[in-house]
């Protein structure tokens, strides 16, 4: 068995480490890159979702209008958009 010396140990672990460090550094840069695409996708899906419930809130609601107008009814409706009230005016008044 050949025996190896201390500079050449030195130097192997030497380069070992900093090359760890290189990888590390590359791919903390990678991985970065990659959550901030992950959260701005994530953010967009619950905008686009938030805003799917909203519109079949609005459809309900106008439905809703539908209704009342072919009941003979001509009063105005109140709807919700993201919490704040629309008002429906009857095309009947």
């Amino acid at each position: 068995m050949v025996g190896l010396e201390l500079g050449t140990v030195r130097d192997v672990a030497l380069a070992v480490v900093v090359g760890a460090v290189v990888l590390a550094v590359i791919a903390a840069s990678i991985i970065k890159v990659v959550v901030s695409k992950l959260a701005v996708v994530a953010a967009l899906l619950i905008v686009a979702a938030v805003v799917w419930q909203q519109r079949g809130a609005v459809v309900d609601c106008a439905d809703g209008v539908g209704r009342t107008l072919s009941e003979g009814t001509e009063t105005d409706t109140t709807c919700t958009f993201f919490g704040r009230d629309v008002t429906v005016a009857s095309p009947r008044d």
